[in-house]
């Protein structure tokens, strides 16, 4: 794979009509969020402005993502694949990706999870993820999104304590509970700072080096 905002333009396949199909995925959580097609044209404005534009095959025209909706994908990095056909590119979405309003344009597969000890961490991520987009009402994560950084860090700041009591307690029902308080509100700082869980993993990884 090839990421760059750089690379040679010239390496990309498009088809016969003068498009590649376009990946578009969260930079944090990892989820993909819609698939759509661009042409030489929208791939360089996606370049330039660093905000994702396609080609609307039903309307024959460049359409600028989030032009109208305000809900706009901040470009962290594209790709090509091995061969050069497909585009991946990730994003920091302002709002959902699906017209429909929604995270993803993509539903739930309805498959069983696949047993990874750390599966719910990647589920809580995209939760998370989606509450910031769509905005549910009366949903706790769209409070937090809602009341910004000051609310969330002091969210933090409580559930630690909290642990810290827990801990003092010796009670595993406890400490079990406000741990897991405390990671939650740890994502949704996260989230809030555009910080990828990725990184506080390889930052982890690094120091075992």
């Amino acid at each position: 794979m090839t990421r760059s905002f750089d690379f040679d333009i010239e390496n990309v396949k498009f088809d016969e009509q003068g498009l590649v199909p376009t990946i578009i995925q969260d930079a944090q959580s990892k989820e993909v969020l819609m698939l759509a097609y661009m042409n030489r044209e929208s791939l360089l404005k996606t370049l330039e402005t660093r905000e994702t534009w396609f080609w609307s095959r039903s309307r024959q025209e460049l359409w600028h993502k989030g032009a109208t909706s305000g809900n706009t994908q901040s470009v962290q990095e594209v790709r090509y694949d091995c061969d050069g056909d497909t585009l991946l590119i990730q994003v920091i979405p302002q709002g959902p990706a699906c017209h429909n309003g929604t995270y993803t344009c993509f539903t739930e597969g309805g498959q069983e999870t696949s047993g990874d000890r750390f599966e719910i961490i990647n589920s809580l991520e995209k939760r998370i993820a989606e509450r910031e987009a769509e905005r549910p009402e009366g949903a706790y994560t769209t409070y937090l999104f809602e009341k910004g950084i000051d609310k969330i860090l002091k969210k933090v700041g409580e559930e630690a304590a909290e642990v810290i009591i827990a801990a003092k307690n010796h009670s595993h029902e406890e400490l079990r509970y406000e741990v897991s308080d405390l990671i939650y509100h740890v994502m949704v700082l996260l989230r809030e700072e555009k910080l990828p869980l990725d990184d506080v993993l390889n930052e982890l990884k690094s120091r075992f080096k």
